[in-house]
């Protein structure tokens, strides 16, 4: 496959960088290049503000079905060309080509129902109290946004900024990860074929504190949505406080699945151990501890191993492949301290451990039990293929150890007994949960975190809401 180059879109024309500037694109299956990506200067960043000031003016005056038809066409595009955008997603990111289209099926469901969503954005009218009176509120666009996605899943999450708040009536300079830039600029260029008007969307790429600090520090910039970890969503609401935005954080988890012991062991088994390694376990809302009650937990461990040595691993273009290699050197440099802080505090390594092969970023499926709480691999997220598998005795214990951190994206439990099932999710510190099921990222569903795992919310009324601001108004005849 010949190399790439992914451009700025600015205006709704690309540009190379203003001088030039690139960086190379690398596989991580490989350690090869595959493309490179334009490094935005100071007067390019500039040209993207200016840009989306300009589109917001025309855009926000475009009417609600006006919108919802242009994303509809969006969405066609990127389906059209779900194929090429997924090996896209493959060569830049790693994961297997089916977990890549799956992701572009994602994709195309956030523009279609956000284009529904454009003409849902109701306001109120408040009960009379006078005559000749009327009271109401009414929801308009924010403003100009800055949207920043990451690696782990390049499209869905650049697409739910995209779509959101273009849907409502903003314009957006979306900011990718660096890593894995072209699925990105693929979903730009298909707002372009749809007839997304110049400036209303803007793509820059480049370096990200530099980028994100102008982009921020804008007087033009009215909202920051930012899907990161928890020390970039610390530094970029901390800039965005300075100056009052509001933001919306997606941020890191750890999330725990607690397996009772009248749940079904062996489906609770295969199904954690096919969500914990998809991605190679890079996913936010994925499997981070399993806590299993004592008299169920050989039986679970037994099963759960048998399902990880069926994973084959490999390069994502294999269709025989089921993990594909983590995203970059520094999530294996992550991988082998945790497995050595596990080790070093007298766990035992059931499954993997270890590096696999010589060329690429893999590393092997890891099970990990005799562990304690103190351990680095329960304390912080390992957003790898690594999982530490542990006891416990009754309700109490597992639900003081579950929501010990400071952590409270997401959290999934497996019982038959409705009873357990709600007092699980009454206590359960997360703002997203599955009982006998990982639950799926829906649309239409509000997603975002507690404690330090986020702000606010993408996807659903509520976050479509978020791109909007109210008003509300009182008018009396004369």
């Amino acid at each position: 496959m010949p190399k790439y180059e992914s451009l700025l879109y600015i205006n709704g024309e690309w540009c190379s960088a203003a001088d030039g500037g690139t960086r190379a694109v690398i596989n991580p299956a490989t350690e090869e290049v595959v493309g490179s990506v334009a490094q935005a200067t100071d007067s390019d960043i500039q040209r993207a503000i200016d840009a989306a000031q300009r589109g917001f003016e025309h855009w926000r005056s475009v009417s609600p079905q006006e919108r919802k038809s242009i994303l509809k066409r969006v969405a066609a595009r990127i389906l059209e060309q779900r194929e090429s955008l997924a090996v896209s997603i493959t060569l830049e990111q790693g994961k297997p080509l089916e977990e890549a289209r799956l992701e572009i099926d994602r994709t195309v469901d956030a523009f279609e129902w956000c284009a529904e969503e454009a003409t849902r954005t109701y306001g109120r009218l408040l009960p009379q109290r006078k005559a000749g009176s009327r009271e109401m509120v009414i929801r308009e666009p924010i403003g100009p946004v800055a949207g920043f996605s990451p690696w782990n899943f390049p499209a869905a999450m650049a697409a739910r900024k995209i779509a959101a708040a273009l849907g409502a009536g903003c314009s957006m300079v979306i900011k990718p990860s660096e890593e894995a830039p072209a699925i990105c600029a693929g979903l730009v260029q298909a707002c372009h074929d749809a007839g997304v008007p110049p400036g209303v969307i803007n793509l820059l790429l480049g370096p990200s504190d530099k980028i994100s600090t102008r982009l921020i520090e804008s007087s033009v910039i009215k909202k920051i949505s930012l899907t990161g970890s928890v020390p970039v969503g610390r530094k970029v609401s901390s800039l965005a406080g300075q100056f009052l935005k509001p933001v919306t954080m997606e941020l890191g988890g750890h999330a725990p699945v607690i397996i009772f012991d009248d749940a079904d062991v062996e489906k609770a088994a295969a199904m954690t151990a096919a969500f914990k390694f998809r991605n190679a376990g890079q996913v936010c809302l994925g499997v981070s501890r399993v806590f299993v009650q004592q008299n169920v937990y050989e039986q679970f461990l037994d099963c759960f191993l048998a399902h990880v040595s069926r994973l084959k691993l490999g390069n994502g273009m294999d269709p025989d492949v089921t993990m594909g290699p983590l995203a970059n050197q520094r999530r294996l440099d992550a991988m082998e301290a945790m497995v050595a802080d596990a080790k070093a505090r007298g766990a035992t390594v059931r499954y993997g451990g270890k590096r696999w092969g010589d060329q690429g970023y893999f590393w092997e499926p890891t099970v990990i039990t005799d562990i304690g709480d103190d351990a680095l691999l329960m304390r912080e997220e390992p957003f790898g293929p690594v999982v530490p598998v542990v006891s416990f005795v009754n309700f109490e214990e597992v639900i003081e150890r579950a929501n010990q951190l400071p952590l409270g994206l997401a959290g999934y439990a497996f019982t038959r007994s409705l009873v357990r099932s709600t007092a699980i999710v009454d206590a359960l510190e997360a703002g997203w949960l599955g009982v006998n099921n990982f639950s799926p990222a829906l649309s239409e569903a509000p997603f975002g975190g507690m404690k330090d795992s986020g702000i606010g919310y993408e996807g659903g009324p509520e976050g479509f809401a978020s791109y909007t601001q109210i008003k509300f108004v009182s008018q009396d005849s004369l």
